[in-house]
């Protein structure tokens, strides 16, 4: 939760949503759809550090419209977490193993009187089971808002919110039987039997936008007993720097034709401007220049650059991974300001722990 605070007191796309809530697991036979994840992974951004608390939380109704297209209803979506069900193993009052089923939120309110219900706001509250867990919650994975309503498969975005949570981890996996499989990414019992079918209609179209959205890539390894895949072992690992400022790229775009950019398919989308053709890139607002990557110390006067090397670089000193990210990108640094300059940077710190082992 203080994680969670300090993120929405900086303000931009970052959030910290709690592991125990990305790791439950939902009823058998159930699961929520795309547009209700994003909604729920919304909410809890809005609330950050204050998730907690027995409290009713506010967002606007626009903010939840932008990831969303014209025809998918709030309403709906509300519905749709109020009806869905969560299961925790949990201990019956004789001590004995139980599962606790419960619903994340208990009561929400959407104002409906202003333009036919598309303006104003919503208000909800957190069952106190999920409060519970959420103030309990040991882990958490720091996700962006652009990717987490970039994604189009539901399974995904349950993949990628996994990876977040591991991404830090001595051992950045996720292991399980088929049976886990199912229940971590919310695939129903009568979808996809055939691991064929699994495989190309669920991981590798999973794979494929995690690969081009987060700031991390994923692969898998199929453990077989015989001819049968038993098990399956995700293994996730960061970006390096130009592959996170492509993300970062890819993330400001619009989603139109984002399927073409992945595969391969189509060139950037152009624009005219008195019938010369020029690129998106160049057609974006020019913004204030800012300050680019040190070229001495990062250890004074440039707190937030040194703070991501603290807090990512695990234990090496931050001097010497500073001067391997200058070597590293050679001119290409020149280039780096902002948003891009943070990204890749912090991504070169992920890989270089991944690469070395901690300090």
């Amino acid at each position: 939760m203080r994680v969670a605070a300090a993120l929405r007191a900086k303000g931009g796309d970052e959030f910290a949503k709690p592991g125990s809530i990305i790791e439950v697991k939902f009823v058998k036979g159930e699961s929520l759809s795309l547009t209700a994840s994003r909604l729920l992974a919304l909410m809890i951004l809005t609330a950050g550090g204050d998730a907690w608390e027995d409290k009713p939380h506010r967002m606007r109704k626009a903010d939840i419209r932008r990831g969303h297209k014209g025809n998918e209803r709030i309403t709906d979506m509300l519905q749709e977490l109020h009806r869905t069900l969560f299961a925790v193993d949990d201990r019956s009052w004789r001590g004995k193993k139980a599962t606790t089923l419960f619903s994340l939120i208990s009561r929400s309110r959407e104002e409906t009187e202003e333009n036919g219900g598309e303006a104003g706001w919503i208000e909800w509250e957190f069952t106190p089971d999920a409060r519970k867990m959420i103030q309990a919650s040991e882990t958490y994975a720091v996700l962006n808002r652009q990717a987490v309503l970039g994604f189009r498969s539901n399974y995904a975005l349950k993949l990628y919110e996994l990876g977040a949570l591991r991404l830090h981890r001595r051992q950045a996996t996720w292991k399980g039987d088929m049976t886990a499989l199912r229940a971590a990414l919310g695939i129903p019992p009568d979808v996809y039997t055939d691991f064929a079918q699994l495989r190309r209609k669920v991981l590798e179209k999973a794979k494929a936008e995690i690969d081009q959205l987060a700031h991390f890539r994923v692969e898998w390894r199929e453990i077989r007993q015989g001819r049968t895949v038993a098990e399956i072992e995700f293994r996730f690992e960061p970006k390096g720097a130009p592959e996170v400022i492509e993300t970062v790229d890819e993330l400001d775009r619009h989603s139109s034709g984002r399927k073409e950019r992945r595969d391969g398919t189509v060139e950037q989308v152009v624009s005219t401007d008195g019938g010369k053709s020029i690129s998106a890139k160049s057609a974006r607002t020019v913004k204030i220049e800012e300050p680019l990557f040190p070229r001495g110390s990062i250890s004074f006067g440039h707190d937030e650059i040194a703070g991501i090397a603290r807090q990512f670089g695990g234990g090496w000193d931050v001097e010497l991974i500073a001067q391997s990210f200058r070597d590293h990108m050679g001119s290409r640094l020149d280039k780096l300001r902002g948003a891009k300059l943070t990204a890749a940077w912090k991504g070169f710190c992920e890989s270089w722990v991944t690469r070395r082992g901690r300090a």
